[in-house]
């Protein structure tokens, strides 16, 4: 199972979950919709047309409302720290969940007594406080943007916010940023940064850098590092290596955005059409018709 959860900032929405299917760009878990938009809507929309265009079962979705008071949040960690043995997923992608020492201990109390460690992917809000519990290393992937890598790089930051200006201020030394974070047990074995340019890391060391092709208007448009993080999920899920998974991640979604022609006002809704035809892109361009060895990371 891949297992994906977030909140979405509707004050309205209850604890909702189960599997997840698209129709006419709209999310549908059970009988409720969703536009996909930035965020967790986002995450999941790529997640799930990644599954369909690979194969794989349609990803479960762990969603509550929250407008940052914490109450969807709170629902959406008991319900994972309540179920997530039952649930026994395979690979898990933590999103925008407000952080919460209290209520992530108990969910990672939980995590480490299945009888199957997960591959667990973090990002945003959850990455936080998976770096604040001093737990950072228990999760095998984050995917930060640069700002937030300078977070992880700070030992003494509890919140990005509080990032100390002689680290925050100096976004060029992004590899500087990776070894700190790493050395301080603050990152997980594997880290994708997202920005201008994309680093993936294993153990601390950059092992590749991805540029091209280099779409300005991507940095506008809101959701464009949310559909990383749920296609790298989807293609661990799909039994992708997680360095090959990261590398197709960061190509994919610069090829969508390529092929989407945006301007600062496309939707992200927009690029995620576009992955489909990126993938098969992709492979015409840089594997030239050679069947990629790169899945492995699980059987079937």
């Amino acid at each position: 199972m891949l297992l994906l959860a977030g909140t979405i900032p509707d004050p309205g929405l209850p604890l909702t979950y189960g599997r997840v299917r698209i129709k006419d760009d709209r999310l549908f878990i059970g009988e409720r919709s969703f536009y996909l938009h930035r965020g967790t809507p986002s995450m999941i929309g790529t997640a799930t047309t990644v599954c369909q265009i690979i194969g794989t079962e349609e990803p479960y979705c762990v969603i509550a409302g929250d407008i940052g008071k914490g109450d969807g949040s709170k629902l959406v960690y008991n319900y994972l720290a309540e179920n997530i043995h039952t649930l026994k997923p395979t690979v898990c992608s933590f999103h925008y969940i407000m952080p919460d020492l209290m209520l992530h201990h108990k969910l990672f109390c939980a995590l480490k007594n299945i009888e199957a460690k997960p591959f667990l992917v973090a990002d945003a809000g959850y990455m936080y406080i998976a770096k604040m519990s001093g737990n950072a290393d228990f999760y095998d992937l984050f995917t930060p943007d640069i700002g937030e890598l300078a977070f992880l790089a700070d030992e003494n930051s509890p919140h990005p916010f509080y990032t100390r200006g002689f680290i925050f201020h100096r976004p060029d030394e992004v590899e500087d940023f990776i070894i700190r974070a790493y050395k301080t047990k603050n990152t997980p074995r594997f880290l994708l940064v997202k920005g201008f340019i994309d680093f993936i890391c294993e153990n601390g060391r950059v092992l590749k850098k991805v540029a091209e092709p280099n779409i300005e208007a991507l940095e506008c448009i809101g959701g464009t590092g949310d559909t990383i993080t749920g296609m790298v999920a989807a293609l661990i899920y799909a039994g992708y290596q997680p360095l090959d998974a990261c590398h197709i991640s960061a190509m994919v979604n610069r090829i969508a955005g390529s092929l989407a022609n945006p301007t600062p006002a496309t939707q992200v809704m927009e690029i995620i059409r576009h992955i489909s035809e990126a993938l098969k892109t992709l492979r015409k361009e840089h594997f030239n018709g050679r069947q990629e060895n790169t899945k492995t990371h699980r059987d079937g």
